[in-house]
Formats: C-alpha cells, structure tokens, sequence
C-alpha cells in the first residue's frame, strides 16, 4: 500500500497543486469583492424582486429572509467558480481508474502488479480524500487572507465558517464516491467525465429551478446541493446533522459499489 500511495500522489501532485492554487486565488477575489459590492447589490435587489429570487435560489435561502452581509459572504462558497473548481479536480481524479487506465491501454501493466484491485481501488480512494482535503484547505486560506481585511460586523465568525467547509467536504466526497461508480462501470475516461457532469449540471440546474417550479421542488432531495446550504451555516451556527448523513451515505454507497464492481469485472483491452 505504501508504494501504491506514493505512486498515487506522484501523479496526481500537480493538478492538485493546480486546482488549489485556482480555488485559493478565486476565494481571495470573491471574498475581497463582496463587501465592496455590498451596496450595489442591496440596491439592485431592491429594485429587482426577481435578481433576489435568483440569488436566493443560488444560495438555498428562502426569497423572504434578509440578505445581510454575513449572509452575502455564502455566495463566496456558492459560486459556480468554486465549485466547478472543486467538482472539476475530482471528475479528474476519480475517472483515473479504471476508466483512465483503460482508454490509455494501462491497465494490463496494473493490474500485473502484485497486488489485489481491491488495494488500487483504497490507495486511489486514498488520495482522492487527502486531495480535496489539500484544495479545500487552499481555498479557505485564500478565503482567510481576504478575510481579514473586512470589518468584523460583516466577517463570519471562523467556528461558522469551518462548518460550511466540512459541509462542503461531506459534498466532495457525495460527488466522488459517484464518480468513481461511473468510472468503475465504463472503459473510457472521456464518456465517464461527461457522465458525472451532466449529473452535476442536472442537479444544479434542478435545485434552482426547485425555488421557482413545484415539479422540480418535490424532487430537489435527488440534488447535491439541497444538503449543502451554507447561507443558512452561517446565519444559525450550526451544521445539519441530516444533511451531512445523507451526502456521506450517498458517496460512501457509490463508492462501494464502484468498488465491488471494479474488482469483479472482466477488464479487456483488445
């Protein structure tokens, strides 16, 4: 297992490096941004009832409930910038195997290890948790060097704001444990990537059409994003314990039957 993580960190140390440099750089400007823009945005949703429904939608709060400045610093942690970055670094990671392994005629000299499929498939897993560990702990420095240059009526306080970053690792790890599902049931790197995207594609578009259309309300439970909403993190303190149960059930579910079919299934290359 040792020589498998080695092996795994060595060829996945720069786009997690890359990845986290981009989430921390996007945090540090988001987070510098939105008190200056605090004003405009009070006024444009004043003016614009249907500006607050939208941004409401985006960051699961009810259309009624005040948009203080607290609250406004969970559009850092709900824009589509962070989480395409975050999602994106573990569509990557998780289709390494087998469906990468596969598409580039690998897999035959990994598999000729002398080691089970069962030990590649927890020395990947392996990695995938410590890297969303390394990103995310990037982005909330950048958060953090921002962070500090806004005043302390409008700054949520850190205990508030460690709860929405484990809220958002129960979601890295409900989002990967599917994509390895996926990567595990395919033998092309290409398909399983468009696969897990338009699962995440369809569940934000169907947590924000939830705020606007009774159909699609009575289904947000199938979204992701109806168990992560950090705007309400931040205005009570506390973290749902429901929530974090259900992504973690959701990834950890993925991730065993990705698994169990991973180590049962006939891999050809020919």
């Amino acid at each position: 297992m040792r020589g498998l993580l080695l092996k795994v960190i060595w060829e996945t140390r720069l786009p997690t490096l890359l990845f986290g440099l981009a989430l921390g750089i996007v945090m540090l400007l988001l987070t510098r941004i939105i008190p200056q823009m605090q004003r405009e945005i009070e006024q444009l949703l004043s003016h614009l009832p249907l500006a607050k429904s939208m941004m409401a939608a985006l960051m699961g709060i009810d259309v009624k409930e005040e948009l203080n400045a607290q609250v406004l610093q969970a559009f850092v942690w709900v824009h589509p910038a962070v989480l395409s970055l975050i999602w994106g670094h573990e569509i990557v990671f998780c289709t390494r195997l087998p469906a990468a392994e596969i598409d580039s005629g690998t897999v035959d000299v990994l598999l000729g290890l002398p080691v089970s499929r069962r030990s590649l498939y927890l020395a990947e897993s392996a990695g995938w948790l410590v890297s969303g560990l390394v990103i995310l702990a990037m982005g909330a420095a950048g958060y953090s060097i921002s962070a500090r240059q806004i005043a302390p009526d409008m700054r949520p306080n850190r205990e508030n704001v460690l709860m929405v970053l484990l809220n958002l690792y129960c979601v890295y790890v409900a989002v990967g444990g599917w994509a390895f599902f996926v990567s595990s049931c395919g033998s092309r790197r290409a398909p399983a990537i468009a696969v897990v995207f338009a699962l995440l594609l369809a569940s934000f578009l169907l947590t924000f059409l939830a705020r606007f259309w009774w159909p699609a309300s009575q289904l947000e439970f199938l979204s992701v994003l109806h168990y992560y909403q950090p705007a309400q993190v931040l205005r009570t303190g506390s973290l749902p314990p429901g929530d974090v149960a259900a992504l973690l059930a959701a990834g950890a579910a993925g991730w065993i039957a990705g698994g169990e079919i991973f180590t049962r299934r006939d891999i050809c290359t020919v």
